[in-house]
């Protein structure tokens, strides 16, 4: 039974057109990957589908009694508000059926006979309510949650307002899945993830009894919780059955059959073209040459299938700098109170290393702290003299320049056709470099970003989750980019399969915490 329909619709921005006549269908307990390239329309089609956007036409229609829940990347939590309150919203219908249950009873001692009974079968029926959907389990339900993504550690009395980006995501995604939706949409949910926390997740997918719409980048992740593929390429939506795996199958021989079928169209209109040019002009054969012209004016022309920019990474490399790049002296970084324990040690020229640790602990931090942008909480960093850092900062630039000017800003000397070749090689299409950096999808914004690195000259690279919001192709390629780099690198990582087999060595923030693990 189908429990979504889309029907027909289309949308665009800013004159470029993002889904064109696109339908869909979710049935009963699917679990649904909806994937494609960084700005195919993805979250457009979410934000449609849940109404947040009105698409310009065709139509959506939901199942009847249908509770959706949706996680996207931009969600506000209210200030004021603990993580503990966030989480008990999940269950307000709950908590209001119980305030219902107690006005019930308060009216019992001031009522007839007759309303009496009344009430007693109405609070009977709540009580039933409350007692199947596990109410008086709340608590536990909330720890279970809480600790399966990692919320324990930060302090369920702690206020919202104080947490960072990725932090505040995982709240949302317990709550949602706390409700436990007939429908879960899901945006990017393992960005801010690290791999315990996404372990816990896809066990909780992999049984989860109802239907879910799931948006990623993280192919294993995919493969392990999906029987569903809707991919999103050149403004249509196209469905697979099976994970992932069976859809770049499927994907790679519908291409094959696409270029084939071009071709032989195009080596029959070139047939019949040639056939015409030589005998129109000759009273014998003139008819059949109208005959011929004929077939070809009601051809249907099939269109050259479209190549995707795939994108180009290689980063530039400046003088070699000194043997040690940084010195860590009884290093503690933190806020408003320490991180970690005092840290010493040095990180070397011509190392690749991965730091890796649950959220929370400093990563970030650490990085920061690194490159000058943080002061320590105590203790010291020598850097080198000669260091060029290229910094990639996992948080999105949200302003209101365009690609074009964020990285012109960067790079004043070039000329128009210089960025705009810059940012290409990234992957990144006219529409996308003339488009403003807040409104710019995760992926698109994080392509501009590191083309501001990726042309600057530099011996150390400093990468904040890089991978975050980067489609399958752009993953492979910063793989590949950082692999050939001669410089070093110092990266912060929650997935392994992209790390492992290009760094020298995995440090672990949990060596270091202060915080009792």
């Amino acid at each position: 039974m189908s429990i979504l329909t889309v029907e027909n619709i289309s949308h665009s921005f800013g004159g470029r057109s993002i889904l064109e006549n696109v339908s869909f269908r979710l049935l009963k307990g699917e679990h649904v990957g909806l994937v494609g390239a960084n700005g195919e329309g993805k979250s457009t089609f979410l934000n449609i589908i849940c109404g947040k956007l009105e698409p310009e036409q065709g139509k959506v229609e939901w199942c009847n009694r249908i509770t959706t829940g949706y996680l996207d990347q931009h969600t506000v939590l209210e200030k004021g508000k603990t993580i503990r309150m966030v989480l008990q919203d999940a269950f307000a219908y709950l908590f209001k059926l119980e305030a219902e249950m107690i006005e019930m009873y308060e009216k019992m001692g001031e009522c007839s006979e007759e309303e009496c009974s009344r009430y007693m079968d109405e609070v009977g029926i709540i009580q039933e309510m409350l007692d199947h959907n596990g109410f008086y389990m709340i608590d536990a339900k909330i720890n279970e949650a809480a600790s399966g993504l990692g919320l324990l550690d930060l302090g369920l009395d702690r206020d919202v307002s104080e947490l960072s980006g990725g932090q505040r995501t995982k709240v949302l995604l317990c709550k949602l899945l706390l409700e436990n939706p007939m429908i879960l949409i899901l945006d990017e949910p393992t960005n801010y993830l690290d791999e315990e926390h996404i372990r816990w997740l896809t066990n909780y997918l992999q049984n989860y009894e109802n239907a879910f719409i799931l948006v990623s980048h993280d192919v294993p992740f995919l493969n392990d919780v999906v029987n569903i593929i809707y991919h999103v390429e050149n403004c249509t939506l196209t469905r697979y059955v099976g994970d992932y795996q069976k859809f770049e199958e499927g994907l790679a021989m519908k291409r094959r059959q696409m270029e084939a079928a071009y071709n032989r169209q195009q080596k029959e209109i070139d047939e019949l073209q040639d056939f015409i040019q030589r005998n129109k002009a000759r009273v014998a054969t003139r008819n059949m040459a109208a005959s011929r012209q004929k077939k070809l004016d009601k051809m249907d022309l099939l269109s050259k299938p479209k190549i995707k920019i795939k994108p180009e990474f290689t980063f530039l490399t400046a003088r070699t700098p000194g043997k040690v790049l940084f010195k860590l002296n009884d290093l503690v970084i933190g806020y408003d109170e320490p991180l970690t324990r005092p840290i010493n040690m040095e990180f070397e020229r011509n190392r690749k290393i991965a730091i890796k640790g649950v959220n929370g602990l400093g990563k970030s931090t650490l990085l920061k702290t690194l490159t000058g942008l943080l002061q320590p909480y105590s203790g010291e960093v020598e850097t080198d003299p000669y260091l060029e850092i290229g910094y990639f900062e996992q948080e999105a630039v949200n302003n209101t320049k365009t690609a074009l000017q964020e990285i012109w800003d960067c790079f004043p000397g070039w000329t128009n056709n210089e960025v705009r070749s810059a940012l290409a090689k990234c992957g990144l299409t006219t529409d996308h470099i003339e488009t403003s950096m807040m409104v710019l999808s995760g992926g698109e914004n994080a392509k501009v970003r590191l083309c501001r690195i990726l042309n600057q000259e530099t011996n150390v690279l400093v990468l904040d989750e890089p991978t975050n919001h980067l489609d399958v192709e752009a993953k492979d390629e910063l793989k590949k980019a950082i692999r050939e780099y001669r410089g070093s690198v110092i990266l912060v990582s929650h997935d392994p399969e992209f790390y492992e087999d290009i760094v020298d060595e995995v440090l672990n923030v949990e060596d270091w915490t202060t915080k009792v693990l």
